[in-house]
């Protein structure tokens, strides 16, 4: 957790500090604001686009002898179109698709490696969606709630999209991410991350509650700690609680590209070659501050994800 949680708070005190933040290895799109930050990456070997891991990781870090496949695709109806949104399909094939008909327990775990599941019920799937939303537990505390693939589905290289509802309130912190645990390195690209709580243009309060308006793409090499190689705030203009958007990267052998309702918000030059699991969970915190008696809680303030889907390059 200390790993993580040092990469995800440090990245949203940086952004905090302006209303606009891009350090990007190469540049920026999507904004005029950009300032440059140098950064030389060892040389690494890449694997073709698409190619998954050999192997899961586990919680120690050590290899274990089944192999992952590459792709866990549900099944969906046949007049409903599956394309990354603003690409061009035919340079694409579906290898993961999860619709939310139901909660799948083979594609997902509720909780990360290093915890145990809270037991107080604070996710579900229904009307077709994933929703994750503000609780108290037992104990009276807000409590994180995670669902990940790890150990059941990974992928290297490719184009991941979610769409998504986020929830209000101070101290929810929303976020969609790709990572890995591999021994004492932590690879992360956070495709999503928001702070309803956070000072303009995180948020907007309306009638005293806390309404997210930003969110911020973020990379982190994971080579060591704190090795930061991009992010962006970025200010959609609009309420992300009153609407579903599609968050998104483009992730090639050494450039990745992310993308708000298909619109270009940044762009890395950075190579990243290990095999990603697919993460969705609100936490609290952060630059969104604490969760009070103003946080709304209960399902009709869910986080609510209407599918997660990935393609790999043909």
């Amino acid at each position: 957790m200390s790993n993580i949680a040092f990469h995800r708070l440090a990245i949203s005190t940086l952004c905090c500090a302006s209303a606009t933040v891009l350090i990007a290895c190469g540049g920026g799109g999507g904004g005029t604001d950009t300032t440059a930050a140098a950064q030389t990456t060892a040389a690494t070997t890449t694997t073709a686009a698409g190619n998954t891991a050999d192997s899961a990781q586990t919680s120690t870090g050590t290899t274990p002898a089944t192999t992952i496949p590459e792709a866990v695709q549900a099944p969906a109806p046949a007049a409903e179109s599956k394309t990354p949104f603003g690409q061009d399909a035919s340079q694409y094939a579906l290898t993961f698709s999860d619709e939310f008909n139901s909660l799948n327990s083979s594609l997902w775990n509720d909780a990360m490696w290093y915890e145990t599941s809270n037991p107080t019920k604070n996710y579900a799937v229904e009307d077709g969606k994933l929703k994750i939303w503000p609780q108290r537990d037992a104990s009276g505390n807000f409590f994180n709630r995670t669902l990940d693939t790890d150990g059941k589905y990974y992928q290297t290289y490719g184009y991941f999209e979610i769409e998504a509802k986020l929830p209000v309130g101070k101290g929810t912190w929303p976020a969609f991410w790709l990572f890995n645990h591999i021994n004492e390195r932590r690879p992360e690209m956070d495709v999503m991350e928001a702070y309803a709580g956070g000072a303009a243009p995180w948020g907007v309060i309306k009638n005293g509650v806390a309404h997210p308006t930003a969110y911020a793409p973020t990379v982190w090499k994971g080579d060591r700690e704190g090795q930061l190689v991009g992010s962006r705030q970025y200010d959609t203009g609009v309420d992300l609680s009153e609407g579903f958007h599609k968050y998104a990267v483009k992730w090639e052998p050494n450039k990745q590209t992310y993308y708000f309702d298909g619109k270009e918000v940044l762009v890395l030059n950075v190579t990243m070659s290990d095999p990603m699991y697919l993460m969705l969970d609100l936490w609290y915190g952060s630059a969104s501050g604490t969760p009070d008696d103003s946080t709304p809680q209960g399902k009709q303030n869910s986080y609510e994800v209407n599918y997660v889907r990935a393609w790999k390059f043909k």
